[in-house]
C-alpha cells in the first residue's frame, strides 16, 4: 500500500509533537532572560535542562526516524511551531551566517510586557 501526501499520518504527529512540547518550552521561556536568541541558542539552552532535554528526547524518539531526520523536524517544524505559539516571543528574521545542521536558524525577540 503506497500512501498519498493526503494519506500521510506525518503533519498529525508534527501537530502532536507541537502540543507535546508546548508545555516544556512555554516554560524554558518563562526563565529566559535578555532581549533575543536564535533557534540553535534556544535548543541548547533547551537540552541544558535536565526535563527539559527529557522532553526533547522524547519528542525526538517519537518522530521515529534517524537521530538526524528526526532532529530536522523537531528544530525547522515543532520547536518553531511552538515558538510561533508563545506570546512571550516574536519572529525577529533569518539568522544569517548562523550555523545549524537541522534547520533554517532564525531570530527570535523577548516581547515587552
Amino acid at each position: 500500500m503506497t500512501f498519498g501526501a493526503a494519506d500521510d499520518p506525518r503533519p498529525d504527529l508534527i501537530d502532536e509533537l507541537v502540543a507535546y512540547l508546548r508545555p516544556t518550552l512555554f516554560d524554558v521561556l518563562d526563565r529566559l532572560e535578555g532581549e533575543e536568541f536564535t533557534s540553535a541558542q534556544f535548543i541548547e539552552i533547551l537540552q541544558s535542562d535536565p526535563p527539559a532535554k527529557a522532553a526533547y528526547d522524547e519528542a525526538l524518539r517519537r518522530w521515529g526516524e534517524d537521530v538526524h531526520y528526526s532532529k530536522m523536524v523537531v528544530h525547522g517544524q515543532v520547536i518553531p511551531a511552538v515558538l510561533r505559539q508563545s506570546t512571550r516571543v516574536e519572529w525577529a528574521g533569518y539568522a544569517h551566517g548562523e550555523p545549524d545542521a537541522f534547520a533554517v536558524p532564525a531570530w527570535w525577540r523577548m516581547k515587552r510586557t
